[in-house]
C-alpha cells in the first residue's frame, strides 16, 4: 500500500482532526515508533496532556479499512493521535522492525477470529418486513398525500402571489403533520414554501426569488402527489412492502440502505473514480449542511455525486467530507435510482495517485459536443422530480470573454454562455475566476460544470466548476 496525504484525509472524521494530527507529527510528539516486518502494523507513543503518553497503533492488514487503536479518551475515530501516526509514516520517519506488543497481538487475533467467523457464516436471511406495520404506514402516507394535495390545489388556484397574505405557521403545521405521515420529502417542500412566505413578508426585494422557489416547490409537490397515489395504492393492494427501484421512494422521504441498493442490483464493481469538484451548501429547510462531491467514472464516463448530509444540530457527530485529489478505487459502488447525476455510496475504498495515462484520458471522457450536453440537460429538466440542472463535462474549442460575458465554444463552433447559477448563491460564484486562467487553454481540454436554464433571459447556461486538462484539474471552487 502506498500511503498518501489523501489516504489520511479519507480516514479523518473531519478536516480539523487531520490538521491536529499533522501538528502532532510536526512538533515531534511521537516516540518509540515501530512496525512489523510485513509493514502491516505500525505503533508508537504520543505525548498527551498527562505525564503518561498515549499508546497508538494502526493496522493496515486491510488498506481500505485500517484499524486504529489509541489509549486516549477521545470519542473521535480515528483520533488525532492515530492520524498523527499516519503523518509520521508519510513523512518517512524511521520505524524499526519489532515484535508486536502482546496487547495488540491479542486484539489483532480476536479481530481476525471475528472476521473468519463472519466469512464462514451463512449469509443472513433478509428480514421480512412487518406486514401489519407496513400496511398501516402506507395507509397513513395515502392520507397524508390527500391532505397535501388539497393544500397544493388551493395554492395553485389562488396563485403564488397569494403567499404574501398567507400564514407561514400554517405551512409549518402541515409540514409537521406530513412528517408524522412518513412523508418527509413532502414535509421539506412545504417547509421551503413557509420560508418563501417569510421572505416575501419580511424582504419585498427578495420577493421574486421567493415566489420562484415556492412555485418550484408546488410543481414538485403536485407531481409527487399525483404519481405517488397510484404507486402507493398498488403497493398496498399487492401487499408489497419492499423498497423499489424508483425515484418516488426517495422523493417521498425513503432512506436507502446499502444492502437495499445491492438487493435491487443498483451497484457496479471495481469502479475507478476521480473527483472533479467539491462544494458545501446549507439547506435552510432541512437545517443541514450538504457536502457534495462530483465524480467522474474513468471506465464509463459517467458523472455522479456523493452527498454527505450533516444536520446542524449534530455536526460534531457526523464525519465531515472533503476534497479528494487522488484516484479512488471502489470494490463495490452502490448507485441510487434515478437519471442524470445519480447519488453514489460505498463502504470501502482505497486511493492512489493517478497515472499519467489516466490523467491524460480525463478530457476525452467529455460529451462529444455541446449539442449532446444540451439534449441531456433538456431531458432532465423536463422531469419534475429531478434537479433543474445537470453536471456535464464538455469539450473546449475556445474559452474567453465576448463583451461582458464569458463564453465556451466547442470544437464544432457551438457556443454557450458561462454564468453562475443563481440558486447556488454568491458563495458558489466561480465564473469570474475564469479570468485568472491563462489566455490559451491547453488543446483538448474540457470544462466541468452545471448546465441549467436561466429564467432571467430564458437560456441554457453553464456554471463552470473546474477546468480539466491532460495534466491538471483546475478547480474554480474554494
Amino acid at each position: 500500500m502506498t500511503l498518501t496525504e489523501q489516504t489520511i484525509l479519507l480516514q479523518a472524521p473531519n478536516p480539523a482532526a487531520a490538521e491536529n494530527g499533522r501538528k502532532l507529527s510536526k512538533k515531534g510528539s511521537f516516540s518509540a515508533l515501530h512496525k512489523t516486518a510485513d509493514e502491516t502494523l505500525y505503533w508508537g507513543e504520543c505525548a498527551g496532556s498527562g505525564k503518561n503518553p498515549y499508546h497508538v497503533s494502526i493496522d493496515w492488514s486491510d488498506p481500505t479499512a485500517p484499524v486504529c487503536r489509541c489509549s486516549c479518551p477521545s470519542r473521535q475515530f480515528p483520533c488525532k493521535h492515530a492520524l498523527g501516526l499516519m503523518f509520521e509514516q508519510l513523512s518517512g520517519k524511521p520505524f524499526p522492525v519489532a515484535e508486536i506488543p502482546p496487547d495488540i497481538a491479542e486484539k489483532r487475533a480476536k479481530q481476525a477470529a471475528r472476521a473468519a467467523k463472519k466469512d464462514t457464516a451463512a449469509p443472513p436471511k433478509p428480514k421480512k418486513p412487518n406486514a401489519a406495520a407496513q400496511k398501516k404506514k402506507l395507509a397513513r402516507q395515502l392520507e397524508g398525500l390527500d391532505m397535501a394535495g388539497r393544500m397544493v390545489e388551493d395554492l395553485l388556484c389562488a396563485g403564488v402571489g397569494s403567499l404574501a397574505g398567507s400564514s407561514a405557521q400554517a405551512f409549518d403545521k402541515l409540514a409537521k403533520d406530513l412528517g408524522s405521515s412518513y412523508l418527509t420529502g413532502l414535509q421539506t417542500a412545504f417547509t421551503r414554501i413557509a420560508l418563501a412566505v417569510r421572505t416575501v413578508q419580511k424582504d419585498p426585494k427578495q420577493a421574486d426569488a421567493a415566489y420562484a422557489e415556492a412555485l418550484n416547490s408546488l410543481i414538485f409537490l403536485r407531481s409527487v402527489i399525483k404519481k405517488s397515489r397510484s404507486f402507493l395504492q398498488e403497493k398496498l393492494n399487492a401487499e408489497s412492502y419492499s423498497a423499489e427501484d424508483t425515484v418516488l421512494f426517495e422523493a417521498l422521504g425513503g432512506v436507502w440502505k446499502l444492502e437495499d441498493l445491492q438487493a435491487i442490483g443498483a451497484f457496479r464493481e471495481n469502479a475507478r473514480l476521480v473527483q472533479l469538484s467539491f462544494d458545501v451548501a446549507f439547506d435552510e429547510a432541512k437545517r443541514e449542511y450538504i457536502e457534495r462531491g462530483w465524480w467522474l467514472d474513468l471506465d464509463s464516463g459517467r458523472i455522479d455525486q456523493t452527498l454527505n448530509l450533516r444536520p446542524a444540530k449534530a455536526l460534531k457527530y457526523v464525519k465531515g467530507d472533503d476534497s479528494r485529489f487522488d484516484l479512488l478505487e471502489v470494490p463495490l459502488l452502490c448507485t441510487y435510482p434515478g437519471e442524470g447525476n445519480c447519488r453514489i455510496r460505498w463502504e470501502h475504498a482505497s486511493t492512489r495517485p493517478l497515472t499519467e495515462a489516466e490523467r491524460t484520458s480525463l478530457p476525452a471522457l467529455a460529451q462529444p459536443d455541446l449539442a449532446a450536453a444540451v439534449k441531456l440537460t433538456k431531458n432532465q429538466i423536463k422531469n419534475t422530480l429531478l434537479p433543474k440542472f445537470l453536471a456535464v463535462l464538455v469539450p473546449i474549442g475556445r474559452l474567453g470573454a465576448v463583451g461582458e460575458a464569458f463564453v465556451l465554444e466547442d470544437p464544432k463552433g457551438a457556443r454557450i454562455v458561462l454564468r453562475d447559477r443563481p440558486a447556488d448563491g454568491p458563495d458558489h460564484a466561480s465564473t469570474g475566476r475564469l479570468a485568472l486562467l491563462p489566455e490559451e487553454v491547453p488543446p483538448g481540454s474540457a470544462l466541468f460544470g452545471l448546465m441549467f436554464y436561466d429564467e432571467a433571459d430564458h437560456s441554457l447556461c453553464l456554471h463552470p466548476y473546474s477546468l480539466v486538462t491532460g495534466t491538471h484539474i483546475v478547480r474554480l471552487h474554494y
